[in-house]
């Protein structure tokens, strides 16, 4: 197009609809449209007129329209476009909208569904009126606002904004179930999504009988090109010109190349979009070309059709056990997300599987949280010992046998970084000694302390007094320690073949059971790209050489140890790693259950607090509907056990309000009258009343008039006169601790920064120095950071890829561990009579 033009109030094209006013046809259309703007070509003869408010108007009208237009001003074209940009159709709301809302989570589709949605036009406001604050603030924490803004921005091109209204409901028994059913919704992970059995080969345009070309060998501009890959990342919007968009990355083995799809037909674009997400695999044809808004080569597919890549799976009828696995949480050096490695390890049916990161055990959490009933998980890791010299440290692995040996692999991991951190957390002897019962310990990798002795020629007594420390020895593949022939400290593959017979023939000697294992930093052998990033970030200058060190079946392992013979492959693969995970029993990393902090006589202070403030505000006798609620909360709290948490909270704000300096409490806690009355919160969850502070006298509005006590109108107290407060949120205690009150109450306080010290010390004069810790945190790369990373690589390689290359790279190298830090605010208060290795093990921040 030439130029545009965007009327003014009185000009010819603002007024080109009005013309039409009389013609019965075309009747409703300058009553419900107005021109928005008027794409005109150099010659003056097409014309695109974008229509605003026409969302109402049949398409079959407007076509009607434009060539109606066409002969009546001699033009060569013109077409109609709709501009929804007043966003009416978000009045009715429809499945697709809600569906990516709620991301799975059906709590917050079940009340987008109910919800009313209010537009005002003049404000540029959409609110969405839900039942209660409990959806309101679960629509809230998912983010729903904002999400709806940006596809408001995406869509209309229109910047909106988006408020949740939490509207009056009476939480009688009638309501209990909703609320109880979002509660319990809310917290139920969504199942994982099952391929539809439905999901046809051809997903768009023909069936495609070519032979696919590796993505890497495009180069330019092709009529007609075939590839095949996996998705790595998609999106689907619809055009301001009506068509509809499909662009996603595609990625094979070794290059990506961005794919886009336009349709006009919407029924064919949302059964396409359907079966295209992230992981499907699918072949793609179509024509490459330049593309002026990515800048760089684009593939604008004719057909789609899905297709089953080849992958490795475990076959064995009796699979291995890895007992060396490094997750993202070994610092810099490993990809492994625990989940994907867990989930892998249960598709390929093994038994157990070995957590060994390098010297912390910060994995345990969510391997054990992602692992199914059939998988055991082995909690280690791989440690640094020394004898006498801190500086000469030698790879070991540990692994718990049971919770005494979690319990002193978390000392061992304190000691480590709190008393013997040189450069690394190293483990003396001594101490491992000290702290062995419950540990199974593993000869480690060629920079353990076995392996470092053979490649000096230690003599076989000195050998054979190394191997008797260890539990069991480790062999590993030779394709893992290459880099031995590289340096010129190994000759050839066969040396390194002849070192691992020697380990076998230590352990025949001393009865001790020899284990292969893959030293395990990533999933996949093409993942290796990843830790090649890594590693060149960090200045590794044999980044480039990376050794095999991906997660192997039993089938590969067995090949790797072929030469040992098939007999003793099968042994040191197969039957030595089952034989060492049978030792270990099921056990959870983290104890169940809330174990608080005790204080004597807390549930009689709290009791004592709560009812004699409560007297205080409302009178003596309490009015039937604070005494039932105050007494229903108290049994909760005390019957559960919470009743310290409460007690801890009071004394923090109470010492923060007399030294000066004011708290504000956040979240759910403002729905306890517990908590109001010892003065945690200023919010008084009560139905919405008057009360007054002279004579005590209170009314209570529960017919549902009114939301908020705040609304009510101002008037003097019926009975002294007096000015009245008006006060009540009405607020379920169900959003604070759950209908049975048996959920842990999470009390949220922001003190001020200058006084977060003092809060800390005073915790530490409650309840000892020596019970009180800081909280940490993790650093991983971001995705930001994981772009740079890529992009640096390539600029040392001297090659441009594409940016569904960088993408699918950058997300491979994030979440990767970085470094430790120190939250600004949390402690964490261990009982006197427990110690803190029950739960965690301790390290300064930042890993120093």
């Amino acid at each position: 197009m030439g130029f545009r033009i965007f009327p003014s109030k009185d000009s010819k094209f603002k007024n080109l609809l009005h013309e039409f006013a009389y013609h019965h046809q075309f009747r409703q259309v300058p009553e419900k449209a107005t021109v928005d703007v008027v794409e005109i070509d150099n010659e003056g003869t097409t014309w695109l007129i974008h229509l605003q408010d026409a969302w109402e108007l049949p398409e079959k009208l407007l076509e009607d329209l434009a060539r109606h237009l066409r002969d009546r001003y001699g033009l060569r074209s013109v077409r109609i476009s709709k501009v929804e940009c007043d966003v009416k159709p978000l009045s009715l709301p429809n499945e697709r909208i809600i569906a990516a809302l709620a991301k799975g989570n059906r709590a917050v589709s079940l009340i987008l569904k109910r919800a009313a949605w209010r537009l005002a036009l003049e404000e540029k406001l959409l609110t969405l009126e839900v039942n209660g604050k409990l959806a309101a603030e679960l629509l809230q924490q998912r983010e729903v606002p904002q999400a709806l803004s940006d596809y408001i921005k995406s869509r209309y091109g229109r910047d909106w904004r988006v408020e949740i209204a939490a509207q009056g409901i009476n939480f009688d028994d009638a309501s209990e179930p909703l609320i109880d059913e979002l509660i319990n919704i809310s917290m139920v992970k969504p199942a994982p999504k099952k391929k539809s059995r439905s999901v046809p080969e051809v997903i768009l345009g023909t069936r495609i009988k070519e032979q696919p070309t590796p993505i890497r060998t495009i180069q330019d501009e092709e009529k007609k090109v075939v590839v095949q890959g996996k998705i790595t990342g998609i999106e689907t919007r619809e055009l301001r010109s009506g068509r509809f968009l499909i662009s996603f990355d595609l990625c094979d083995a070794e290059d990506g190349i961005s794919i886009k799809v336009f349709l006009e037909d919407a029924d064919k674009f949302q059964e396409a979009a359907e079966h295209l997400s992230l992981g499907t695999a699918v072949t793609v044809k179509g024509m490459v070309q330049f593309d002026k808004y990515v800048k760089e080569h684009v593939l604008y597919a004719d057909s789609i059709c899905r297709v089953e890549l080849a992958e490795r799976i475990d076959t064995a009828p009796e699979p291995r056990v890895e007992l060396h696995c490094h997750t993202r949480m070994s610092a810099m050096d490993a990809v492994v997300s625990p989940v994907n490695l867990v989930h892998l390890a249960e598709k390929w049916n093994h038994p157990a599987i070995a957590i060994t990161d390098h010297g912390v055990v910060q994995a345990f959490p969510e391997t054990f949280e992602a692992a199914g009933k059939n998988l055991k998980i082995i909690y280690g890791l791989e440690g640094y010992l020394y004898d006498e010299d801190i500086t000469q440290s030698y790879h070991i692995v540990l692994l718990a046998k049971n919770k005494d040996g979690l319990r002193n692999l978390y000392r061992l991991v304190s000691l480590s970084h709190l008393k013997y951190f040189y450069r690394t957390p190293r483990i003396p002897r001594s101490a491992l000694i000290e702290h062995r019962a419950g540990l199974i310990l593993g000869s480690a990798c060629e920079a353990g302390e076995l392996f470092q002795a053979l490649l000096r020629g230690a003599e076989e007594a000195e050998l054979r007094k190394i191997a008797k420390f260890y539990d069991y020895l480790e062999i590993q593949p030779v394709g893992n320690n290459m880099f031995l022939i590289r340096e010129g400290r190994v000759k050839d593959v066969e040396e390194l073949q002849a070192l691992n017979r020697k380990i076998c023939d230590l352990g025949d000697a001393l009865n001790i059971p020899v284990v292969a294992t893959g030293d395990v930093h990533f999933l996949h052998p093409e993942d290796a790209v990843y830790r090649k990033i890594l590693l060149a970030g960090q200045g590794f200058a044999d980044a480039e050489n990376q050794p095999e060190l991906y997660f192997r079946t039993t089938e590969e392992m067995l090949a790797e140890f072929s030469y040992l013979g098939p007999e003793k492959a099968r042994q040191v693969v197969i039957e030595n790693s089952r034989r060492i995970a049978d030792m270990t029993e099921r056990f959870k990393p983290i104890p169940d259950g809330l174990h608080a902090p005790e204080i004597a006589g807390a549930e009689e202070q709290v009791r004592e607090m709560a009812e004699s403030k409560a007297k205080a505000v409302y009178g003596d006798p309490l009015p039937a509907i604070v005494d039932a609620r105050l007494q229903s909360e108290l049994s909760a709290i005390i019957n559960n056990k919470f009743a310290v948490l409460y007690l801890i909270a009071h004394k923090l704000v109470k010492k923060s309000l007399e030294d000066g300096y004011l708290v504000g409490s956040r979240g759910s806690v403002g729905s306890s009258l517990v908590a109001t009355m010892m003065g945690i919160t200023e919010v008084n969850p009560l139905p919405p009343h008057w009360r007054c502070p002279e004579c005590r006298f209170s009314e209570f509005i529960s017919d549902g008039s009114y939301d908020s006590g705040f609304d009510l109108p101002s008037r003097p107290c019926p009975v002294c006169g007096g000015a009245t407060i008006k006060d009540g949120h009405n607020i379920p205690f169900a959003v604070f601790m759950g209908f049975k009150g048996d959920k842990v109450p999470d009390i949220d306080l922001n003190f001020s920064g200058e006084y977060q010290p003092v809060a800390h010390h005073y915790t530490e004069e409650l309840f000892g120095k020596e019970n009180v810790f800081r909280a940490g945190t993790i650093s991983t790369i971001a995705e930001k950071t994981a772009y740079g990373f890529v992009k640096n690589y390539f600029a040392e390689k001297t090659r441009v890829p594409r940016n569904a290359l960088i993408n699918m790279l950058a997300a491979g190298c994030s979440g990767v561990k970085r470094t430790t830090g120190q939250h600004p605010g949390g402690v964490m208060i261990v009982p006197r009579n427990v110690d803190v290795h029950d739960f965690t093990p301790l390290q300064y921040p930042a890993d120093d």
